[in-house]
Parts: structure tokens; sequence; C-alpha cells
């Protein structure tokens, strides 16, 4: 129980720490981001990357501390989501660049990590009878892949949304001088629609996953439930962005939009539904 204790303590730590580096980085990408300043930039790379590493001990703390896999409620899915979204960035965002999109990742995985760790926070401890499934690690994690791919896809689109409204040479007024340091609107696009097609059979098969879940806990595979439904919508939305995307006739733009209604209900599914919506699901947020 001790040993227990104080793997929890030192997950609590590093987490914190984390949102500390990751600030951190997010102050260096700002200041490069208006001043392009190189040094700057890899000063933001560098700490994405210690803030990473810490990240990933205070997951794996977390689960030593609880002795089970560590997403069986809603503070630790967010961690592990914003874990990967980080992870896939910092994989991509390696060219110098494309080191200026670090404010458009970072912004949102802080809001998710600050609110995480305040509202919320819960201790560690066993999870409840009907998360204790042989289920629970390969649904919860296959769908935090997928939900962390997504945001990178999305801020992507939003991205280009910015910086095709606002073209290379062209800027103009506030929104330009938020465009200028951003890449071309085809890298933009070309990196949403990349991380898309990763996104969308990963988290369709954690909704797969899910199902078979639902068949051996509660006897059917689909019940539309408002978790089950809105995670299926948003499933649906990345779908339609790829299939707009790769359409003859869509504007590139409409098809952004479709990935950026993709990201919205996802974070909606993730906090509104969660917290709010009475369902079988409502245990997501409790130990």
């Amino acid at each position: 129980m001790l040993i227990n204790q104080t793997y929890a303590n030192f997950s609590d730590l590093s987490y914190k720490t984390a949102v500390m580096v990751y600030t951190f980085s997010l102050v260096m990408s700002l200041v490069y981001y208006t001043r392009s300043n190189e040094k700057f930039a890899g000063m933001a790379q560098t700490l994405v990357w210690l803030g990473l590493a810490i990240h990933a001990v205070s997951v794996v703390l977390r689960g030593l501390s609880a002795n089970r896999f560590p997403w069986g409620n809603l503070y630790e899915y967010v961690s592990a989501t914003t874990l990967v979204a980080i992870a896939v960035a910092a994989f991509v965002i390696q060219r110098k660049d494309l080191r200026s999109l670090w404010p458009w990742i970072l912004t949102p995985v802080l809001a998710l990590l600050f609110y995480n760790g305040t509202a919320l926070y819960s201790a560690s401890a066993p999870v409840v009878p009907a998360l204790r499934s042989f289920w629970l690690p390969f649904h919860v994690s296959i769908v935090s892949i997928g939900a962390g791919i997504g945001l990178l896809s999305g801020m992507s689109s939003l991205a280009y949304i910015v910086r095709k409204y606002q073209p290379e040479g062209e800027e103009r007024g506030l929104l330009g001088k938020v465009a200028k340091p951003l890449p071309s609107a085809t890298v933009l696009d070309t990196i949403a629609y990349r991380a898309a097609i990763w996104a969308v059979p990963v988290f369709g098969l954690g909704i797969m996953l899910g199902a078979l879940w639902a068949e051996a806990a509660w006897g059917r595979f689909w019940g539309w439930d408002p978790k089950e439904t809105v995670s299926f919508v948003t499933w649906i939305l990345y779908a339609g962005y790829l299939h707009a995307r790769s359409t003859t006739g869509w504007r590139a733009e409409k098809s952004a939009w479709i990935n950026i209604a993709a990201f919205v209900t996802m974070v909606f599914n993730l906090f509104f539904i969660n917290q709010v919506v009475s369902g079988l699901h409502s245990y997501a947020g409790l130990n």
C-alpha cells in the first residue's frame, strides 16, 4: 500500500511537472511565432520532448499505483489522449518550417490538461466493477490513440482555414498576423488529411471493440447510449471528411470544416456527454 501511494504521489508530481514544461514550451513557441527566432523554436521543440517524457512517466506511474492499466476514469483518459496527441505531433513537427504549428497543438492540449488536473482529478484507486473487464485496455487505449491523432488533424484543418483566407504574402489585419508564421495551405491540408487517414480506422476500431465489450457486459453490441451515439457521429464526421477531401468538386475549405466539426464533436463527447448526460457510460468520470 505504501509503495502504491508513493507511485501515485510521483505520478501526480510528474503530471504537474509535464504541464509546467509544456507551458514553457508554449511560451517559447509563441515567441518564435511572433519573432521568427529559430533559437526559441529549438528551445520549444526540446521542451516538448522533455514534457512528453515526463508525461509518459506520469501515466506509467499512475498505472503502477493502481495495479491496472491507467485509463479507468476520465482523468486518466484525458491524460493518455493528450500524451498521444503530443507524441504524434512531436513526430510530425520535426521540420523547422512546421514548428510554427506548436502553439496550435499545445494550446488545446494545455487547456485539456489544466482542466483535467483541476476539475477532473481523481485519486488513484481500483476501477468500478463495470470497468473490470478484459476489454478495458484494448477499447480505451485504441480510442485514446484515435482521439489524439484526431486532435492533430482537427487543429491542422483549423490552421489551414486561417491560412486559406490569409494567403502567403497577402496577410491583412489581426488574422493576417496570426496566419503569417504558418506553413502554406497545401502543407497544412496535407498534415490534416494524413492524420485523418490514421484517425478514422483507429477510432473506428476502438468503437468496434467497445461494441464487443458492450455485448459481453450488457448483452447487446449497440444500444444508442449517448456516449455510443456521439462517438459514432464523430467517426462519421471524420470519415465524411476523408470522403469529401478525396471527392472531385468539393472545395478543400468545405472538407476542412467537416474535419473541424469532427474535432469539436469529439471534445463535446469527452466533456458534456461524460459529465452532464446520464447514460451507461456515466461512470467514466469516476474511479
